[in-house]
């Protein structure tokens, strides 16, 4: 089986600065939001969480371009007495941009751990959702929501729970419409990553792709 793979390339404008969010063995951790822009023109609110000591290294200012290798990591939080899956890119090395290649580049391999949610949208168009868990050390789990799309979608649907797959694509923000018990809509905000590529590892023989 090919070990658990998960990078994340990101370079974006820092849109919100940092705050302090948690400290682990006396290092503080902040968390920032990234302005990362899609071919389309539209931009990803992303969120970012990075150690004291990198941001150090950067001196992040307001709409300074930054750029970040990492990771797409998760994490429960009680919000409101429920929990909730909270997604973060979190940094591994910040840096000053170089170059105008692709600013949004996220690898996975893992194992499904929910059946995928396969649908059509009222204009015909295929989309599946996955949650993808990929180890890390210490017997830390990060699950990651995704999503495919088309033929990717139809691929996806045919899996099951426990499935090794390999995806390729972007970490993206989707604003969405949540109606509360009392009839109000409340704007909320996910955290996914879009599928551009996937194909099944559970076997070098079994590999398979969609394009």
């Amino acid at each position: 089986m090919d070990k658990p793979v998960n990078t994340l390339s990101l370079t974006g404008q820092i849109v919100e600065m940092p705050v302090f969010s948690h400290d682990v063995f006396g290092e503080a951790f902040y968390q920032l939001t990234l302005a990362v822009p899609r071919l389309s023109g539209v931009k990803d609110m992303l969120p970012v969480t990075a150690s004291e000591r990198l941001l150090e290294g950067v001196s992040p200012q307001p709409d300074m371009l930054l750029h970040l290798d990492g990771q797409v990591r998760s994490y429960n939080k009680m919000i409101d007495g429920a929990g909730r899956l909270l997604i973060t890119a979190f940094a591994q090395k910040l840096s000053l941009p170089e170059t105008d290649e692709n600013p949004n580049i996220v690898l996975l391999s893992g194992a499904l751990c929910k059946p995928p949610a396969y649908r059509t949208t009222p204009f015909g168009r295929e989309i599946a959702d996955m949650m993808l868990a990929v180890n890390r050390a210490f017997g830390k789990s990060d699950y990651i929501p995704c999503i495919a799309w088309g033929r990717n979608a139809r691929f996806a649907a045919r899996l099951t729970v426990g499935d090794h797959i390999a995806v390729e694509g972007r970490l993206q923000s989707r604003p969405y419409q949540k109606q509360l018990p009392d009839g109000t809509v409340q704007e909320k905000i996910a955290y996914e990553v879009s599928v551009s590529r996937l194909e099944t590892r559970a076997a070098p023989e079994a590999q398979e792709g969609a394009r």
